[in-house]
């Protein structure tokens, strides 16, 4: 078993498919998931919130309690149209991405009764838990669950032909655990050619050692089936911005490039996972006499810098639209810093969410830091992290029943645009709709799944405006499949909308 479970290459991606194995509850439905992508970015170990996000109008009191690695007030970098908050001067970046209205800041954001512990905070942002429940299913896991039903049987099809979630490392998260089997697999190095899995499976023992080898199997042989889509996405995306770091400089910008060769490449897959290391700053968070250097600095500045390359480069692929990225970390950092030039394990913190459809600004208020101190002391969560997930189940992947995922009842936040009607219909249907390849270059097939029914099937362009009608008709109960021709249009955006009982859906079609 240790050997199935390591992590392995196939054409040129090592693979880790292996999660944690769970029984929960299957939620079912029969809708996939809107166009939208949005990539999650651990920032593992627990930022120091407050010297990301800084509360200028409590300076003076974080002066008292921050003594050895507070940012100078006058190197903190304004955000335009905002007072009383600043950033770190590593994340200029960042700065200029706010000033352009492509950041969203949620101002303290945590869970009540926190834990503490590194493992068991990242096991409850993971899983959607409370503090004092443990879920062997992740909250990514649950959705994709219910929005691919059946998974993994039948899967890759031509609705669903990539990969559901792709995480970069060879650890597969317990974020994207489902219904008894991992919703996403992990992608490694790009560059590495080997291959240590053939396509038999061989009789396994008939016990519970059998049982769960047959398990790391299948997960393994189902994985298998989505190299070649990836691989082909890799080969035929390119990374169109310059702004990337050379490869080896910034681990998370080459995972970011990574993600963005995907996307670019043609991957309808609508979940990534990326990470960095190193924010459990203890000690030597700062230098000694200059709090703007240091660890904590070096790391955010590769934040800001793989950020900015990844939106740019989305941008130029004309997909700014769908692509979103959000930061998330297991807790902050405690208001007073130690005598190690560092600071201890806190409770709530900021985080960003980055891309054109994010309403820009920031939401919540700056932290009160009190003028005496319990110790180092917290900051209280004013957002529950919850309520981030239920913004990004409802308002960017149109999923209706967050509380059923979330396993309780979390307002949204104001953080993603209203969704334009012309590109999403409100509401869920009972039916299904996908088209492949997108981007499209000469020629796509949509497929739909419907039940018996008068349907219509529209291209529409990006204003709008009725371009010709795909198909009409008459059509039995079942699953059918229509070739768009590409008929001389330009590249660009446009939009297919299909209705089917007086009910409509759209979808957003680039092409080449």
């Amino acid at each position: 078993m240790a050997a199935a479970i390591a992590p392995f290459i196939h054409h040129g991606l090592a693979i880790n498919p292996l999660s944690q194995k769970t029984l929960f509850r299957k939620l079912g439905g029969n809708v996939q998931l809107s166009d939208k992508i949005m990539v999650f970015i651990e920032l593992n170990g627990g930022n120091d919130g407050l010297n990301t996000v800084i509360p200028l109008d409590q300076y003076s009191p974080l002066s008292q309690h921050r003594p050895r690695v507070l940012i100078p007030e006058n190197k903190v970098l304004p955000l335009s149209g905002i007072s009383h908050t600043g950033l770190h001067p590593s994340l200029n970046a960042i700065q200029a991405l706010f000033d352009e209205g492509k950041v969203s800041i949620v101002q303290n954001v945590g869970y009540p009764e926190q834990d503490y512990s590194h493992f068991r905070s990242m096991d409850i942002w993971m899983t959607g838990a409370n503090s004092q429940e443990t879920l062997s299913s992740g909250w990514l896991g649950r959705m994709l669950d219910q929005e691919y039903p059946g998974y993994p049987d039948g899967y890759p099809n031509t609705s669903a032909p990539d990969p559901l979630a792709i995480n970069i490392g060879t650890v597969s998260p317990i974020s994207l655990m489902g219904n008894s089997f991992p919703m996403g697999i992990s992608v490694g190095n790009v560059g590495e050619v080997y291959d240590l899995i053939n396509d038999y499976i061989e009789p396994a023992p008939n016990s519970p050692y059998g049982d769960e080898l047959s398990f790391i199997r299948a997960i393994m042989q189902n994985t298998k089936l989505y190299f070649d889509v990836i691989k082909e996405a890799a080969t035929l995306g390119q990374n169109l911005s310059a702004q990337y770091p050379d490869p080896g400089q910034n681990s998370l910008a080459d995972q970011l490039k990574i993600v963005a060769r995907l996307i670019n490449g043609g991957l309808e897959t609508p979940v990534y996972l990326v990470s960095i290391n190193g924010f459990d700053t203890h000690a030597e968070q700062v230098e000694a006499g200059e709090p703007t250097l240091g660890n904590h600095a070096t790391l955010l500045g590769r934040i800001g810098e793989a950020v900015a390359a990844f939106l740019d480069d989305i941008q130029l692929m004309g997909k700014s639209d769908a692509v979103c990225a959000m930061t998330y970390s297991e807790f902050g950092r405690t208001i007073g810093d130690n005598f190690s030039r560092g600071t201890d394990h806190g409770a709530a913190a900021p985080l960003f969410v980055f891309g054109k459809k994010v309403v820009p600004g920031i939401i919540g208020a700056n932290p009160v830091i009190p003028p005496t101190l319990n110790g180092s002391a917290d900051i209280p969560m004013q957002h529950d992290f919850r309520q981030v997930y239920a913004s990004v189940l409802q308002d960017w992947f149109q999923v209706n029943n967050s509380d059923d995922l979330l396993q309780g009842s979390y307002s949204t936040l104001p953080i993603f645009k209203t969704t334009s009607s012309v590109q999403e219909s409100p509401g869920r249907t009972p039916w299904q709709t996908s088209s492949h390849p997108n981007p499209v270059r000469n020629t796509a097939t949509i497929t739909f799944t419907i039940p018996a029914a008068i349907i219509r099937l529209e291209l529409m362009d990006a204003q709008g405006r009725l371009l010709h009608t795909i198909a009409e008709g008459n059509y039995t109960a079942g699953t059918h499949q229509v070739v768009l021709e590409r008929r001389g249009l330009p590249a660009g955006t446009y939009f297919y909308t299909l209705f089917v009982n007086g009910m409509r859906v759209t979808r957003k079609l680039l092409l080449l």
